[in-house]
Formats: structure tokens, C-alpha cells, sequence
């Protein structure tokens, strides 16, 4: 009997699992993520015909052949979407707007959570990055950095499952109050968590693909490439990431120190990515210097990280972006 797909396993060539109905077939042998399911990493996966189970498995349509925009997308949005939460933000109130120029004006909360109103569909992200990134002009910039076999396969699954979890936003919409964006170098989505300033510049919440995982770090217009995440006591700048859009209305910072003990907290926490070896990082903001950053916490580091000077600075005392419920 076909093993069904569960995250935190790894999966190697032979494997066959099934996943909603369907049969999938490894492609790329790696441990498998609560955001990476088989129908939305079709790098990792191939379905295999439903009518006979002994064919070999193919791989699904490529992002940029998917249904047009004005058909519902076959797959649900992944796990990265939340269901709408209660009110309750700390530090943010309603919207934030963000275009390539943000401005210091917040605009005012509405009656309805972002995630609920259809008609910002649109929701004014970068013309880069829809004419660019979105039609698939991206597959260079995987070549940038000198990677052997495994790194590069993981960074291109990484890469299209966001472009993917990109094309689905753009035609429903958020779904919950804190989305992940594919986007490229100072492109800023309109609705990124704006976290601290630095040099006049906002602070936004962003991650990437690095060796073998997916590290939290901050974006800006004012950084060489537009990112930054930290790893291995290091600052990586990148033109390639994904950018945390939300609605404070359904998030909440909540106190934190040492280790990440997520009972403790009280609230969900909003995973931001993870270690190569699966370990779930959290997003969360620490004070540095006299300014907010943001950054990555864990169960197995001894307290926040966040990307400055070249290096990561640890911090003791931070906050952890939660939902309310």
C-alpha cells in the first residue's frame, strides 16, 4: 500500500507516496517540509497516473504553464496560508502599504481583514516583479552562487515553490493574516510587515534559500541587493527572496528569550523557514543598537539572530511574530 506524504521525513529515489487522492513519485531525493507538498514542488515530485498505479510517475505542468489567471488553480493554497485570525495586533495596526517607494503615512484600518477583501486582488506588488519574476525570468539568478548538485536542485525546488505560492496569491488573494511573496531586488510589495527603520529606510521581513535551508533575515531599499539573511555567524546578500506580507490585525509580537519554547508562548508562532536539518526557525524582531531588526529564533539557538555588520548579532531578549488565536 502506498505510504501517505508527511513532512519531517526523508524521502529518497523509489518512494512513492500518496497525497489528496493522488499519487506522487520522487524526482529529487530530499526530507520533506510542512510548505513543500508534493503538488505544489513539482521539482521534488511527479504525479503518476491515477488509473494505473504501476506507470511511472511525470512531472506536473511547469509554473509558467499553469491554468490562465482567470481559472481557479486545481491545488488548495499550501500550508503557508493561514485561516483568518481574531484582532488583537500589538505593535501595527491595519494595513501597511508599501510600493518601490514607502512612505512614512500608514494608511487607516478598514472594516474587513486584508485577507477578506476580494477586490485588492491587485495588490500593486512591484512592476518588476510581476512582468519579471512572476513570467518565470528568474532561473539566472539560481546560477549566481557556485553550489555542487544538491544545493542547486534544493535552491531551484525553493524557487519554484514560491513562484508557484506567487502565482496562487495573485489569483486569490491572501488567505490568512501573513503571506510569504516571491519578489527581487528592491521590488517591495505593497502589505510588508514593516518592522524597524535603519539609515531611513524600512526593515522588512524576508527569507531565502541557504545551504540546504531557509533562512530568516530583512530586506530594505537601502541593502547592496535589496536582502539579507544570516548564517553561520555570516551576513549573504541576495537578489532572489521571499517577503512576509500580513495584517497586523491578525498578528502579535510576543516576549520571548532564550530558546524558543512555543508552549510557552502562548500563540502560534509564524514559521518563517527552517535548517538544513528540518529545525523550524521563527520570525521575530530584537532590538539592536536602538532599532528593531528582524531575525530568526529557534528550540535549538540560544536566543535570537539577526543579520548586522557583516555578522549576526545574538540577542537574548526579542519578540516573536505570532497569530492571535
Amino acid at each position: 500500500m502506498t505510504q501517505c506524504w508527511e513532512p519531517g521525513v526523508q524521502y529518497n529515489h523509489g518512494d512513492v507516496v500518496s497525497y489528496e487522492g493522488h499519487r506522487y513519485k520522487i524526482i529529487q531525493p530530499h526530507r520533506s517540509q510542512s510548505d513543500w507538498t508534493p503538488p505544489i514542488t513539482p521539482a521534488l515530485w511527479g504525479r503518476m497516473s491515477d488509473q494505473d498505479g504501476s506507470q511511472q510517475g511525470h512531472s506536473q505542468q511547469s509554473w509558467s504553464n499553469q491554468q490562465p489567471q482567470n481559472q481557479q488553480p486545481q491545488n488548495q493554497p499550501p500550508p503557508s496560508y493561514q485561516q483568518p485570525q481574531d484582532n488583537g495586533g500589538q505593535l501595527q495596526q491595519g494595513y501597511q502599504y508599501h510600493d518601490q517607494k514607502p512612505t512614512h503615512e500608514e494608511e487607516k484600518p478598514e472594516k474587513t481583514h486584508w485577507y477578506d477583501d476580494k477586490s485588492k486582488l491587485a495588490l500593486g506588488i512591484g512592476g518588476g516583479v510581476a512582468a519579471g519574476l512572476l513570467a518565470g525570468g528568474i532561473h539566472h539568478l539560481i546560477h549566481k552562487h557556485e553550489k555542487d548538485e544538491h544545493q542547486e536542485a534544493g535552491h531551484a525546488a525553493w524557487v519554484n515553490e514560491a513562484r508557484m505560492r506567487a502565482e496562487q496569491f495573485n489569483r486569490n488573494g491572501p488567505q490568512g493574516p501573513a503571506t510569504w511573496l516571491l519578489t527581487q531586488g528592491k521590488d517591495i510589495p505593497r502589505y510588508a510587515i514593516e518592522v524597524g527603520r535603519e539609515h531611513s529606510a524600512p526593515l522588512y521581513i524576508c527569507r531565502a534559500y541557504w545551504d540546504g535551508g531557509k533562512q530568516v533575515g530583512k530586506a530594505s531599499t537601502a541593502l547592496e541587493k535589496g536582502a539579507v539573511v544570516g548564517y553561520k555567524h555570516k551576513e549573504h546578500h541576495t537578489d532572489v527572496y521571499e517577503i512576509l506580507l500580513g495584517d497586523m490585525n491578525g498578528l502579535r509580537w510576543v516576549p520571548a528569550h532564550g530558546k524558543v519554547n512555543v508552549s510557552a508562548l502562548g500563540y502560534r508562532p509564524v514559521e518563517g523557514g527552517h535548517e538544513k536539518d528540518g529545525t523550524p526557525l521563527y520570525v521575530i524582531k530584537a532590538m539592536y543598537d536602538g532599532i528593531y531588526h528582524p531575525g530568526k529564533a529557534s528550540a535549538t539557538l540560544d536566543g535570537a539572530y539577526i543579520p548586522y555588520g557583516g555578522t549576526e548579532k545574538n540577542i537574548k531578549e526579542y519578540q516573536v511574530l505570532c497569530y492571535n488565536s
